[in-house]
């Protein structure tokens, strides 16, 4: 059998993303960073240098004054992967779309594209979309509600991967002896007729080298975790502790057998941002001094309620207990997410000032400490089944360079990353299996 090996992902929020609101302070920060292509070709060829699986594009398609500078001003996740594409050879290219707001067709050939571009490095983070303003930008007076947007969800992974698979191997024949283009018996229309979809195809693009682009998937709703479970090939979440991550996995692991599926041809991979300092009081000081510098209270107060559906909580009194009413404004919006907070500021009975803090205080990580403590805790977690690989936030660059200087030779040495590329596709590298050929 092949030893499980640690998977890397690479995800980039230029000049500050979620609690991050100042760290386009630092100096090494381009300011423009966020719709600069040549800061991302940088950072993407770093990661790459330390043979990381992945570079994950986050996205959304509606922001507030609130929305902090990245989503503010950013590429587009597919014109940018398209660029990145071009500028490197091996690591994956995942980008963020949602199916809420794109028709199936138009997406699977943006996406069959890109995964043709790259040579098969293609990747889709599959979002249904928590931003409930979002419906206005696309002609809704309302979003979508729950059952309608996994329902859609659904059905729409079932079109696009039939539409993928319109060719099958062998079709473009390209014989000039012959004349023959197209082996025409090779050719299938799809012929969609769905409570949400109707398309026709067939899709005008053939397959790339990995057959077709891996699915990720990020929701932690019942209907998320469900959908991930079912159709995915990888998972982003999030885990504060490792007890937390050894829960989700085991349960997205239990529901994709459940599924018939083989759960260790599904990935799972939390987020972190990573402190790392010459002693392990060193880092927790760079990372106290980051949490003060990167986002004020008011920055992360105005910021708070995008989980509520952009709900204005400087309306309320800081020190009152927690407005758990709030939590109707999430209906359409990341509601599993604002209930989780509500349910813990209730339990805990915090002021809305302390559910702040307790907020601000989740982008603080677990993996804090010098390289070598930060690489243990990583092996730890990796071989105690907290996940199968993690999601690196780029944040501050001195950090990211000593995540990949100090701590990735770390794990090399342990045994449990790469020193080499075991292939040339994403679905290769993250040791997934081959797509269905036929259609």
């Amino acid at each position: 059998m092949t030893k499980r090996q640690l998977k890397l992902g690479l995800v980039t929020t230029g000049v500050g993303g979620p609690g991050d609101s100042n760290r386009w302070l630092d100096p090494e920060i381009p300011v423009d960073a966020s719709v600069n292509i040549d800061w991302y070709i940088d950072i993407v060829r770093q990661a790459e240098a330390a043979k990381f699986d992945l570079v994950f594009i986050v996205d959304s398609q509606f922001i507030t004054a609130d929305s902090p500078p990245h989503y503010l001003n950013r590429l587009e996740p597919l014109t940018l992967l398209s660029a990145l594409a071009v500028a490197t050879s091996h690591i994956g290219l995942v980008g963020t779309l949602t199916t809420s707001y794109n028709d199936p067709y138009n997406l699977a050939r943006r996406l069959a594209s890109l995964d043709l571009i790259s040579k098969g490095r293609a990747g889709w983070n599959v979002v249904t979309t928590g931003d409930a303003g979002t419906a206005g930008n696309y002609g809704r007076d309302e979003h979508y509600d729950y059952a309608t947007r996994y329902g859609r969800a659904f059905e729409y992974l079932d079109v696009v991967r039939g539409l993928w698979r319109s060719y099958e191997d062998g079709a473009l024949v390209r014989d000039r002896d012959t004349g023959v283009f197209l082996d025409k018996t090779k050719l299938h229309a799809l012929n969609h007729k769905g409570e949400h979809f109707s398309v026709v195809g067939p899709l005008n693009i053939q397959r790339s080298p990995q057959g077709e682009p891996v699915i990720f998937q990020a929701g932690d709703s019942e209907q998320g975790r469900d959908l991930g479970a079912k159709v995915a090939d990888a998972i982003f979440t999030h885990a504060k502790t490792i007890e937390q991550g050894q829960a989700f996995y085991a349960d997205l692991k239990d529901r994709a057998a459940r599924h018939g599926r083989d759960p260790d041809a599904l990935v799972i991979l939390p987020g972190f941002t990573i402190t790392i300092g010459d002693t392990d009081e060193d880092a927790r000081e760079i990372q106290r001094a980051h949490r003060r510098a990167d986002q004020s209270f008011d920055q992360a107060l105005g910021e708070f309620g995008r989980a509520f559906g952009w709900h204005d909580f400087r309306q309320y009194d800081l020190d009152a207990p927690f407005p758990a009413a709030a939590l109707d404004h999430a209906k359409t919006s990341f509601f599993t997410q604002a209930k989780r907070i509500t349910e813990i500021a209730v339990a805990r009975g915090f002021s809305l000032r302390d559910t702040i803090e307790f907020v601000r205080d989740q982008h603080t990580g677990p993996f804090v400490g010098s390289a070598e403590t930060v690489a243990a805790e990583i092996a730890r977690w990796f071989e105690g089944r907290a996940f199968d690989g993690i999601n690196v936030h780029a944040g501050h660059p001195s950090q990211f360079r000593r995540f990949t200087q100090e701590v990735v030779p770390l794990l090399q040495r342990r045994g449990l990353f790469r020193t080499q590329y075991e292939d040339t596709t994403l679905r290769g590298n993250l040791g997934l299996p081959g797509p269905a050929l036929s259609a």
